[in-house]
């Protein structure tokens, strides 16, 4: 997260220089995976924390990224299998790494515990309603970890992507979004400029939306899609 060179340096508020950083999720879509983790697991996540602990006791950034987004309806017969595996990773996964780490995090210099949601956190997409409601729940306890940390030498940052032109949910579902170098320069922009929200595009209107106009976006969304 450093400047190309002959590229002009953004005021930075947010020290992005020498961290050890661990990107989760990061086989596709944003980051490169190191570790290979089933982190559907209690057991494995534990594994993972503990390497960290042995290879990197440096470690002092957390970014929880890994997510899937699963196109299901109630009335499928699997769902409720395929909805504990999308609540598994989604919601239980970051939950337990922040528990596993903060404590070691809380005796850095400096920390960062940055949570991915998404702008369907605000306002959600029928199609996926498992996706958005966990996405829902870790904006929400992103807001509390914030309050329980104030003060402390550990920052929590909430990166809420709109639709991104990624894999996520499936091959070719979302090539007409927001490109990932866009997404990815307005990430970097903003933690620069210290911001404990990233939004872009479409995730940067819902989070400021009123709930009339949250009533209309979801009418607008999926009445598309019924």
């Amino acid at each position: 997260m450093l400047d190309p060179p002959g590229q002009p340096a953004y005021p930075c508020l947010v020290d992005l220089s020498n961290n050890e950083v661990l990107i989760t999720g990061g086989g596709s879509g944003i980051g490169l995976v190191t570790f290979p983790c089933d982190l559907t697991q209690e057991t494995e996540r534990t594994r993972l924390a503990q390497w960290v602990g042995r290879n990197h006791p440096g470690l002092n950034v957390l970014v929880n990224n890994a997510g899937i987004q699963q196109r299901i309806s109630v009335s499928q017969g699997d769902f409720w299998s395929r909805a504990k595996q999308e609540t598994a990773i989604n919601w239980e996964a970051p939950l337990h790494l922040i528990t596993l780490l903060l404590e070691a995090f809380r005796k850095a210099e400096k920390a960062f515990l940055i949570n991915v949601t998404s702008g369907l956190a605000f306002v959600p997409l029928a199609a996926a309603p498992v996706y958005c409601a966990t996405k829902a729940a870790f904006h929400s306890f992103t807001l509390s970890l914030r309050q329980h940390l104030a003060g402390t030498n550990v920052q929590v940052i909430e990166v809420i992507p709109p639709a991104v032109n990624t894999d996520l949910g499936g091959v070719g579902l979302h090539t007409t979004a927001t490109p990932l170098p866009e997404f990815i320069d307005a990430l970097v922009r903003q933690l620069r400029e210290g911001k404990q929200e990233i939004v872009h595009g479409f995730s940067e209107k819902v989070s400021r939306s009123s709930r009339k106009e949250l009533e209309q976006t979801f009418q607008r969304m999926n009445s598309a899609r019924s």
